[in-house]
């Protein structure tokens, strides 16, 4: 049986949550800069509207925001993500996705149906990959029982949770389920969108890092079954 199912429908309370939330809005809106919102949203393909701050400078507001808070425990970081996500513009959204990276080691399974709701929401690849690798990796590797929902999302209708099961093990290197991985390729190697023909090639690229032999034996025997895109992002560092 698998921990997620439905999306988490109440945001628990938190007073650190309030915290943060008063402070970060208040910090973000100040250094919107509406000429530069049009053409983020643009590139992100119009999900969502922006505030129109840069990476770097929205990262160093952030840590003004964070600056004297606690350690969040799991109810905390459940409370600030589900209500940064409420939000509409996208910076929130990349506030709570960092959020989540840096203290996902303190989060039990439990967070995993909160992260399907964030994968599933306003879903693109700028947030779903780093939460699939950073996040949902870092939650299955603590609890290997979550590997049956990582063999239910790969199958699954979204797309996204697709994609996050295909790139969940991008960092465990060594440590890495070779088998699940190629099983996982195979299952969705017919698979008719680009984000997913994508994430095939850049997984096994990854893993390739670890054991360019296994990635090649792989590619030799089931080249045919996958995309050109999926075998040339593949290949891309280990060749033929």
């Amino acid at each position: 049986m698998t921990v997620t199912g439905a999306a988490p429908t109440d945001v628990p309370r938190s007073a650190l949550a309030d915290t943060v939330l008063e402070r970060v809005t208040a910090v973000y809106a100040a250094a919107a800069d509406p000429e530069r919102a049009g053409p983020m949203r643009a590139y992100m393909k119009d999900v969502a509207p922006f505030l129109g701050i840069p990476t770097p400078a929205r990262r160093a507001l952030s840590r003004t925001v964070l600056a004297g808070t606690p350690r969040p425990d799991e109810t905390d970081c459940t409370a600030i993500a589900l209500r940064c996500w409420a939000l509409p513009e996208r910076e929130y959204h990349y506030f709570a996705v960092d959020y989540l990276r840096r203290h996902a080691g303190r989060c039990s399974s439990g967070l995993l149906p909160v992260t399907r709701h964030l994968i599933t929401t306003v879903p693109w690849w700028d947030t779903v990959d780093l939460l699939a690798a950073h996040v949902v990796g870092r939650l299955v590797a603590a609890d290997p029982a979550l590997t049956a929902d990582m063999d239910a999302w790969i199958t699954d209708g979204d797309l996204w949770l697709v994609r996050t099961a295909l790139l969940h093990q991008l960092s465990r290197k060594e440590h890495t389920d070779s088998e699940r991985l190629f099983t996982y390729c195979l299952l969705q190697s017919g698979h008719p969108d680009f984000f997913v023909r994508k994430a095939i090639g850049w997984a096994l690229r990854e893993y390739a890092k670890t054991d360019p032999h296994a990635v090649r034996a792989f590619l030799a025997r089931e080249r045919g079954r996958f995309a050109p895109l999926s075998v040339r992002e593949a290949l891309k560092n280990i060749g033929a």
